[in-house]
């Protein structure tokens, strides 16, 4: 089963040893620059590297829109993406403060764990899924899950569904598929919708996407719906 590209569909969960606890990143800043930020699905656990060299720990939480980030010249931001829906203790970011050297082997003790949650919101980001269908999926009712993803102080099932589906689309808009045929198979009700969707999510339309390469080459980094195994990347 192939889990790392958008477009497809599944009938069974991925096993653990699949599933990698976070993807590594690099972005150094040679110039000041306005950084987009996009929705994934993910939080990120940042080791900024200042000019100065002071190191700097911060966690990200969940985007529900598109953001711009002003980054300084000199800057170094190494990112530790993790699987979506997964987060950190706070014992475990005083631990990456105090070594931050450690950070990969922290994170690995943190998110190795494949629980009924990572069950529950890779079921959210199939295609054509439902909250009821997911639901059904796992075993559980749709009131047991709103109430653990509140209780995680995660945002609600919709969230995963909504944006698992916007993030498929542009998995596809690279295919040369007609929009309209796109539209239809991630399950938006017409083409219309899909781009109310992705402005929504991402802050362009279909067809803006398909001319700004970066934007979506960014949009196919791992995440909600396409995450995959170890990869490390600058971006």
């Amino acid at each position: 089963m192939n889990i790392g590209s958008f477009g497809g569909s599944w009938s069974e969960f991925p096993d653990m040893q699949d599933i990698a606890s976070f993807h590594r990143w690099v972005h150094p800043v040679n110039r000041a620059e306005r950084y987009l930020v996009l929705p994934d699905g993910c939080r990120d656990v940042l080791c900024i590297r200042h000019a100065d060299g002071l190191v700097q720990i911060v966690s990200t939480g969940f985007d529900v829109r598109p953001r711009l980030v002003d980054l300084l010249p000199g800057t170094t931001i190494t990112g530790y993406r993790l699987r979506p829906g997964a987060g950190v203790s706070a014992p475990a970011m005083q631990a990456i403060a105090a070594d931050h050297d450690r950070i990969g082997e922290i994170l690995d003790e943190q998110c190795e764990a494949w629980t009924h949650l990572d069950e529950a919101i890779l079921a959210l980001s199939f295609p054509g899924a439902t909250v009821g269908a997911a639901c059904r999926s796992i075993g559980i009712s749709i009131r047991t899950m709103q109430r653990v993803f509140l209780g995680r102080r995660l945002p609600p099932p919709d969230y995963w569904r909504l944006l698992g589906r916007a993030r498929r689309a542009t998995g596809l808009l690279s295919s040369g598929e007609p929009l309209a045929e796109i539209a239809s198979i991630c399950g938006f009700s017409d083409q219309a919708h899909m781009t109310r969707e992705l402005v929504r999510w991402f802050g362009h339309s279909p067809a803006q996407l398909r001319r700004q390469a970066d934007v979506l080459e960014r949009l196919r980094q791992p995440g909600l719906g396409n995450w995959a195994g170890e990869q490390i990347s600058t971006r």
